[in-house]
């Protein structure tokens, strides 16, 4: 019968120890990965977003300013003439 004062015992439980720490690093190191991989392509898709809306905007500000002079030459007539 072997008992727990035996180094066999305490050599397997300083493996088993090491295998567990070892597997926890590991693991945490790529769930860190993955989280910081998935922020990265939000913040990528975010960027985009913004972008296309600020392009959208500034084509209806645009249209807004050629509307807004076409309303003031017709009201107030044309400034050249």
């Amino acid at each position: 019968m072997i008992t727990a004062t035996e180094p066999q015992v305490w050599v397997l439980i300083g493996v088993f120890a090491a295998g567990l720490f070892g597997m926890l690093t590991l693991l945490s190191t790529m769930f860190v990965k993955l989280v910081q991989n998935g922020f990265d392509s939000l913040r990528s898709e975010l960027r985009s977003e913004i972008r296309a809306l600020s392009e959208s905007m500034n084509r209806r500000f645009d249209y807004l300013d050629r509307d807004v002079q076409a309303l003031t030459r017709r009201v107030f007539g044309d400034p050249d003439q």
